[in-house]
C-alpha cells in the first residue's frame, strides 16, 4: 500500500532544512550561554549546586555537556546519541533543581525543562536533518 502525500503545503528543501537547522540553534542557545556562564560564576554555581545536594565536582561536567553538547547540536554531529543525552539531563535537572510545584515559577521552569526534553526527544527520533555533519557523513 502506497501513501499519496500532497506537495502542495510540504515546505521546500530548503526552507525544511532551514528550519531544522535554525530549530537546533534555537534548542540549544540556552545551553551554551548557560555552560558558558557556568565558567565566568564558577564559585557561585558550584555553591548552588552544593546547596541542591548536586556534588560540585560534577560542575566541570555539567559545563562540558553543556557547552560541547549544544556545539554538536548547531553543528549537527551524532545528533541522536546528543539529543537523548541531553535529554535525559535536562529532565534530571529539572526534576533536581524545579521540584518546589508549590511555586508557580518553579513549576513553569520544570516545565520548560519537560518541554526541551520533548524537543531532543524529536531529534532523537527525526535525526537533525539535511544540514549537518550526520547528513554529509552518511552520504
Amino acid at each position: 500500500m502506497s501513501t499519496i502525500v500532497s506537495t502542495a503545503s510540504a515546505p521546500t528543501s530548503v526552507a525544511r532544512n532551514s528550519a531544522e537547522f535554525f530549530g537546533r540553534v534555537l534548542l540549544v542557545v540556552l545551553f551554551l550561554i548557560s555552560g558558558l556562564g557556568k565558567i565566568s560564576a564558577y564559585d557561585a554555581t558550584a555553591g548552588y549546586m552544593a546547596s541542591m545536594g548536586v556534588p560540585s565536582i560534577a560542575l566541570p561536567g555539567v559545563i562540558a555537556l553543556e557547552v560541547l553538547g549544544a556545539a554538536a547540536i548547531i553543528l549537527g554531529l551524532k545528533t541522536r546519541v546528543v539529543a537523548a543525552v541531553l535529554a535525559g539531563f535536562t529532565l534530571a535537572t529539572g526534576l533536581l533543581f524545579h521540584n518546589n510545584f508549590a511555586d508557580q515559577m518553579q513549576m513553569i521552569m520544570f516545565l520548560k525543562n519537560v518541554s526541551i526534553t520533548g524537543a531532543f526527544l524529536m531529534l532523537v527520533a527525526n535525526g537533525a536533518g539535511a544540514f549537518s555533519i550526520d547528513a554529509k557523513s552518511a552520504k
